[in-house]
């Protein structure tokens, strides 16, 4: 069965991928009565206004607009020398090339300037320096490096954000979650453009389905952050920023990988655009089989196949003379994951007498975004609706489950010099079905959420801002949440920014989590349990300054604080454990306290980049004086990272991480019977990693090596223990996959597009 499914997906998926890398991307004509011009940041790729771009010596001039375009007439021979300038860039010459294309600019800052980005999971579309929130940006070079790294996903590039730890969920199946400032996975939401449908049920392996190549930007809001998008983001969110196409410029990149753990990955985008129309279009599939490291007779890293597709097609309509954008998108995600017992992989006969796990998850989803300059502000609307299917077979227990989610949201920003305001409402909701295989699962809910809310953003001077939110939501099942929301930024002097917010949040209690094992789905009675509640606020003094011209340095202190009133937790045997007992999900009587300390120092030079990071964190239960740790949280952790560039073409980085001490749950007995705490203490332990980059022409080689010590949790204790047919699993606090060496070459074509 495994097998069949497996070769669906990859009967599919090779030709499919295959032929996209030969499809010859569309063009789109230049319809301007002159040379257009389009000019961007080279390090953001935003656009740049109030360039002049001219032909020297003439009085052909023009400025760009606040698009970034500018448009010379009459258009300027083929071969001829124009200039672009810009005040803080460094200036930029090249000649106009044949067949009177679209021209596409992209200029450097003059040294090494402060970083530029623009946020879109605040709505405020301002820049990262003129935010009161924090929000930590993972960029387009970010997510190029990781792409070479780690094709498949963007797991560990989320696990390298100060804060948070990507937690492996299973000795078996390779899931894992995303935890941020010591919560467990749950509290944290993940959005994709804006939108929230990850999650619940339809969040098993989500962002081990995400490859980089489709992705712009990720943003990281840390702490409360329920006011922007609802319930579920009390631990703090993560917005994926997907592609977009540049105008007068086609893309094509396809990366090919392999690793020493047998996966093989081979990922897809092209992109174009016109004047009136663009499109990206990412395909992507993996191939891992499955590997014993310990040869223990249980696999380590699962048997998997997936596919990804996630085509884009944008419109630019042009309204009372303003240019709008209409996006509209679908992703569908298709796989088959096989694990357990190593003779149960080797031979579906062994199926009915030794532990195996498969899970077949389809994902298919459908967005539509439209933004439109209207009056003095802009009105956003955007829709998604996703459809989630999983199927669980093991040799114990057989289920399958669906899940529809939706999300709706209408907005409109306003600004107001240097003040602006954003109104909006959404509407949203999930619905579970149980359905399949030999046990039908005992929850089944259709929960639908109707809110509104609004931001306003006053500066009352050049170097104070105060962003205040408010947001009403009334949820089917837990009534009525009223979140208020407060950040304050205050610059001293030039390099120096001092933030504060904090704000409330709530989070919707399902069933069904992904960190729970596949055994232990069946057995979650219904729920009868109130919503989670928190209130937290975070806050962190930043400089950013240069040292001489040749280096920048970052340096930051922040703390954070959150406390979740009515934490709900499952009750009954350890679900890790073999059992037939009911779970069931209780809300806990007294508080979750979770707090910490981050710093961390960053050193820009030209070619050398330094990071070193330290995180603090105490998360502690309020209401249990025999586990009163939150499992699975370091109390410390220290990462550095060093990237030096060796000239055009090689780029060498190195990496450490020190992960300190985390508690874990256990059996009150042992195996003998005799009595243990229910919890214990587990070693610190560090993990190390380096990359070699080759870069020349459209051609990108990279070698990279994980876990280069070969540190393994497996080295020091068993992770799974019982009987071969129904085994308990311990939990999972170091990596047990060890070592891992990748090879991958990528192949980027941009150009021009043509008449």
């Amino acid at each position: 069965m495994h097998e069949a499914m497996s070769a669906r997906v990859w009967r599919f998926a090779i030709p499919f991928l295959m032929a996209l890398l030969a499809m010859p991307g569309p063009t789109w004509a230049q319809t301007t009565a002159g040379l257009l011009v389009q000019v961007q940041d080279s390090a953001t790729g935003q656009p740049l206004g109030a360039a002049t771009v001219g032909v020297p010596g003439t009085a052909t001039v023009a400025q760009t607009d606040g698009q970034g375009r500018a448009t010379l007439s009459p258009a300027p021979a083929a071969g001829t020398r124009i200039v672009v300038s810009l005040v803080g860039y460094r200036q930029v010459q090249m000649e106009v090339p044949a067949g009177g294309v679209p021209l596409q600019v992209r200029m450097g800052t003059e040294g090494p300037a402060l970083e530029e980005v623009v946020i879109t999971s605040t709505r405020t579309n301002a820049r990262l320096e003129d935010l009161p929130t924090r929000v930590e940006v993972l960029g387009e070079e970010e997510l190029t490096e990781e792409n070479g790294i780690k094709p498949g996903n963007i797991a560990s590039l989320l696990g390298d954000i100060a804060g948070t730890q990507i937690q492996p969920t299973s000795p078996t199946t390779g899931n894992a979650d995303l935890r941020i400032q010591g919560l467990q996975g749950r509290y944290a939401q993940i959005l994709r453009d804006g939108m929230p449908i990850l999650g619940g049920y339809a969040g098993g392996f989500s962002i081990l389905q995400i490859p980089p190549l489709d992705l712009r930007q990720a943003e990281l809001i840390k702490g409360s952050s329920s006011t922007l998008y609802g319930g579920g983001a009390i631990a703090g969110l993560v917005n994926l920023v997907s592609k977009a196409p540049v105008l007068g410029q086609q893309e094509l990149s396809a990366t090919a990988n392999q690793s020493t753990l047998q996966e093989s990955n081979l990922n897809v985008f092209t992109s174009g655009r016109g004047k009136r129309m663009g499109y990206t279009f990412f395909a992507g599939g993996t191939r891992q089989r499955f590997v014993d490291v310990n040869k223990d007779g249980y696999t380590d890293v699962p048997d998997f196949a997936n596919l990804v597709v996630h085509p884009r097609l944008f419109i630019y309509p042009r309204i009372g003379g303003k240019e709008g954008t209409l996006v509209a998108g679908y992703t569908g995600t298709t796989e088959s994951r096989w694990a357990g017992r190593v003779v149960a992989l080797e031979n579906w006969a062994h199926r009915d007498t030794t532990y195996f796990t498969d899970n077949f998850t389809r994902r298919h989803t459908a967005d539509l975004i439209y933004t439109q300059p209207l009056g003095r502000g802009t009105l956003t609307a955007k829709g998604v609706i996703s459809g989630f299917r999983r199927r669980v077979m093991t040799n114990t227990v057989g289920f399958g489950a669906n899940q529809r989610s939706y999300f709706s949201e209408l907005s409109y920003l306003l600004p107001l010099g240097r003040h602006s305001i954003v109104l909006g409402a959404n509407y949203n909701g999930e619905a579970l079905r149980p359905g399949g295989y030999e046990s039908a699962l005992q929850n089944r809910y259709d929960f639908r959420t109707v809110g509104a809310f609004g931001q306003a953003v006053y500066m009352p001077t050049p170097t104070t801002t105060v962003e205040a939110g408010l947001r009403l939501d009334h949820h089917s099942r837990y009534g009525n949440f009223l979140l208020p929301r407060l950040a304050l930024l205050q610059k001293v002097g030039k390099h120096t920014t001092l933030r504060l917010n904090g704000g409330l949040g709530y989070r919707a209690v399902v069933p069904y989590v992904n960190e729970l094992d596949e055994r232990a789905m069946p057995r979650i009675v219904p729920l009868t349990t109130a919503a989670e509640r928190s209130a937290g606020c975070n806050g962190d003094v930043t400089y950013k300054g240069r040292l001489g011209d040749e280096a920048t340095l970052t340096l930051s202190q922040g703390f954070f604080y959150t406390r979740l009133a009515n934490p709900a937790e499952l009750q009954g045997p350890n679900p890790n454990q073999a059992d037939t007992t009911a779970l069931a999900w209780v809300n806990a009587s007294g508080p979750l306290i979770s707090r910490g300390l981050e710093s961390y120092l960053r050193l820009q030079a030209r070619e050398t980049e330094l990071y070193l990071g330290y995180v603090y964190t105490q998360a502690r239960r309020q209401y249990d004086a025999l586990r009163p740790n939150v499992e699975l949280a370091a109390r410390h952790k220290v990462s550095t990272v060093l990237v030096h560039e060796l000239g055009e073409h090689w780029g060498v980085g190195i990496e450490a991480s020190y992960i300190g001490a985390q508690y874990v749950d256990q059996a009150t007995t042992d195996a003998l019977g005799r009595p243990q705490a229910p919890q214990r203490r587990t070693p610190g332990y560090v993990v190390a990693a380096a990359m070699v980059r080759y870069r020349t022409g459209r051609w990108t080689v990279v070698l990279n090596g994980e876990n280069l010590n070969d540190y393994r949790q497996t080295r020091r204790e068993a992770v799974l223990t019982g009987p071969t047919t129904n085994p308990s699993f311990g939990q999972l606090w170091a990596p047990i996959e060890g070592r891992v060496i990748n090879l991958s070459v990528t192949y980027r074509l941009v150009r021009p597009t043509q008449r």
